[in-house]
């Protein structure tokens, strides 16, 4: 009996660190191709819209922001080369990953 009070009673506390709370790391936001404005150069800003009926977020980029199109890695002005071949750009979504503790741009994605 005693042993199953212990064990009930570690078990118990090995699951309080599981009640911790979460911290939001970065947000990934799907923008419209049409609704994203690159960077002029690797330390300038991307400008977005989060949603169709919101305004314009400008968030600043920096040298180690990723720019990915068809899961391959590109460097700002390849990526704005890439995007320039996308056939229907009214359709197309582009993944904006938003760090939110340095408030810049982590990454943006595409594929099509």
């Amino acid at each position: 009996m005693l042993i199953r009070t212990v064990l009930i009673a570690m078990l118990l506390c090995a699951s309080v660190t599981a009640t911790a709370d979460f911290v939001t790391v970065s947000r990934a936001h799907e923008v419209a191709l049409t609704d994203l404005r690159l960077p002029a150069s690797t330390n300038g800003t991307l400008s977005f819209k989060p949603c169709n009926t919101c305004s314009f977020q400008t968030v600043r980029v920096t040298p180690a922001t990723r720019y990915e199109a068809n899961d391959r890695d590109f460097d700002l002005a390849t990526f704005q080369k890439e995007l320039e071949r996308v056939p229907n750009r009214m359709e197309e979504t582009v993944t904006v990953l938003h760090r939110l503790e340095s408030n810049t741009i982590e990454a943006v994605r595409v594929k099509f």
